[in-house]
């Protein structure tokens, strides 16, 4: 795959995942569960804490491809709520983890993978179409969350038009 193509989608995805960590990084401890929706199966799921670990869970499984085999690092369970929610630090570091995993596979991305298939339940798309679905997931999420902190007078980052080089 072309080097322009794999450079300008890691500075996108790279700068989706940049805005996402900035909300996280920001949120003050006693809105860590504040709600940002009501959930009818689980408030948890609508507290911000859950959000930030969903869009995480979804980039590192979506990263893959395939939701065959997929488990997230320890903490992180997959499929159920966990007793306490994750702290601050413990998604940090799977955002981290997460953004790391993204310039790899994305700098790694050759043409075969990039039209290589993925068969979810709810679509088919090619490998380079998964990774721009993700892309527009991480950007919703970091808006959600960044919403909900504007609305508690918290600043945070305007716009980041590229990925950060120094979080790598």
């Amino acid at each position: 795959m072309d080097n322009i193509w794999k450079t300008s989608l890691w500075q996108q995805y790279g700068a989706a995942i940049d805005m996402l960590a900035d909300p996280i990084t920001r949120c003050p401890a006693q809105l860590w569960t504040i709600n940002l929706w009501p959930d009818n199966d689980d408030q948890r799921y609508g507290q911000f804490w859950f959000v930030a670990y969903h869009c995480l869970f979804w980039t590192d499984l979506l990263l893959t491809g395939t939701m065959e085999g997929f488990a997230p690092p320890a903490p992180f369970i997959r499929g159920k709520l966990p007793d306490q929610p994750y702290s601050k630090a413990d998604v940090l570091r799977y955002l981290a983890l997460c953004r790391q995993r993204c310039q790899t596979t994305i700098e790694g991305l050759t043409e075969a993978k990039a039209q290589q298939i993925c068969v979810f339940e709810w679509m088919e798309p090619s490998f380079l179409e998964l990774l721009l679905y993700s892309m527009r997931h991480v950007q919703e999420h970091a808006a959600q969350l960044s919403l909900v902190l504007g609305q508690q007078n918290i600043p945070g980052a305007d716009w980041i038009p590229r990925a950060s080089a120094n979080q790598s």
